[in-house]
């Protein structure tokens, strides 16, 4: 069966629900899943944007693991490059502590250029920073001392889980699939397109492949899927609008591009608003392409109320279903 996640990245406009309500209820909602079988938290990370995207990852985590037990703990991803890389292995092993690990940690290279010019980092050097920082992270929380650019590096404390936290390179061009393999991580990529050729670098490089983690879409599960689109268009269209705007100019293109009206992304199929019984043939799909669900119960500052509705029908109409399957 595929694993079902809950995701936050905390975008909270002007026109949705006011920011601190979206933070408390957050949390509320990660207690209220993770005491009802969902597998993961996603927690994202942008800089500078209008409408207050999640900046700190690791904060948020931490809260996340203060507020569970069970569900692990996805940093998706966490924007390596914008960081030294030292603190970024330090504040990975505090947090596979306190949440006993259940971390899990995905690296990006980053694309948005105003961020990058926020951290004075260069957005060219971004692939180097990827090459020296993931290996050193890897090796520091492996319990090593050593040097690196002339430098002593030395962590402690170390993490819960041995050598390290599972890793996880993110992305959607050839680079991320040929780095995961070179570096030994899983793939979280941004499209299927590149599982192959990571599978083909890690044969060629005699390894098995790591952990992949494709998640097919948001999922909002209703008993009245055209009442709840007229609620959540405004909010999901904003998403879609906004990722378009992070890439303009970028290397990298965006799945949001070119969607100007709801119908478009309605088409697209990235936010899927659907039936408890249309939720569990969706989850049948996934499990035979090997891909995650995720849900995204206040997506873009959507009123908390209706993001509960759909986590109930969730935990009460599908997932019992779904797991008598399994």
């Amino acid at each position: 069966m595929p694993h079902f996640n809950l995701s936050f990245d905390m975008r909270a406009p002007e026109f949705g629900a006011p920011i601190a309500t979206l933070y408390a209820e957050a949390l509320d909602m990660v207690q209220y899943c993770d005491s009802r079988g969902m597998d993961y938290v996603t927690v994202m990370e942008h800089h500078g944007t209008k409408d207050n995207y999640l900046p700190t990852p690791f904060v948020l985590g931490a809260a996340v693991a203060a507020r569970s037990k069970k569900m692990r703990i996805a940093l998706g991803a966490v924007i390596l490059p914008l960081h030294n890389p030292v603190e970024v292995a330090e504040q990975i092993a505090v947090l596979d502590l306190i949440s006993n690990g259940r971390v899990d940690v995905v690296f990006g290279a980053g694309y948005v250029k105003s961020e990058f010019d926020m951290f004075r980092v260069s957005l060219h050097d971004r692939a180097k920073a990827l090459d020296i920082g993931v290996p050193l992270i890897q090796r520091a929380l492996s319990g090593e001392r050593f040097n690196a650019d002339g430098r002593e590096v030395f962590i402690r404390p170390l993490s819960t889980q041995k050598p390290h936290p599972p890793f996880f390179m993110g992305g959607g061009v050839a680079a991320t699939a040929r780095r995961a393999a070179r570096f030994g991580t899983g793939l979280w990529p941004l499209s299927p397109d590149i599982i192959p050729l990571y599978r083909e670098e890690c044969a060629k490089l005699g390894r098995t492949p790591g952990r992949v983690i494709f998640n097919i879409g948001w999922i909002h599960v209703t008993d009245d899927p055209e009442r709840t689109w007229s609620q959540v268009a405004p909010h999901v269209l904003h998403v879609a609008q906004a990722y378009a705007e992070l890439t303009e100019g970028a290397s990298s293109s965006s799945p949001f591009a070119g969607m100007n009206d709801i119908e478009a992304v309605r088409a697209a199929g990235i936010y899927r608003v659907v039936t408890p019984e249309e939720c569990i043939k969706l989850s049948a799909e996934a499990d035979k392409i090997g891909a995650d669900f995720g849900l995204a119960p206040i997506i873009a500052g959507l009123d908390p109320k209706i993001g509960w509705e759909s986590l109930e029908l969730f935990h009460n109409k599908v997932l019992p279903h779904i797991e008598r399957s399994a």
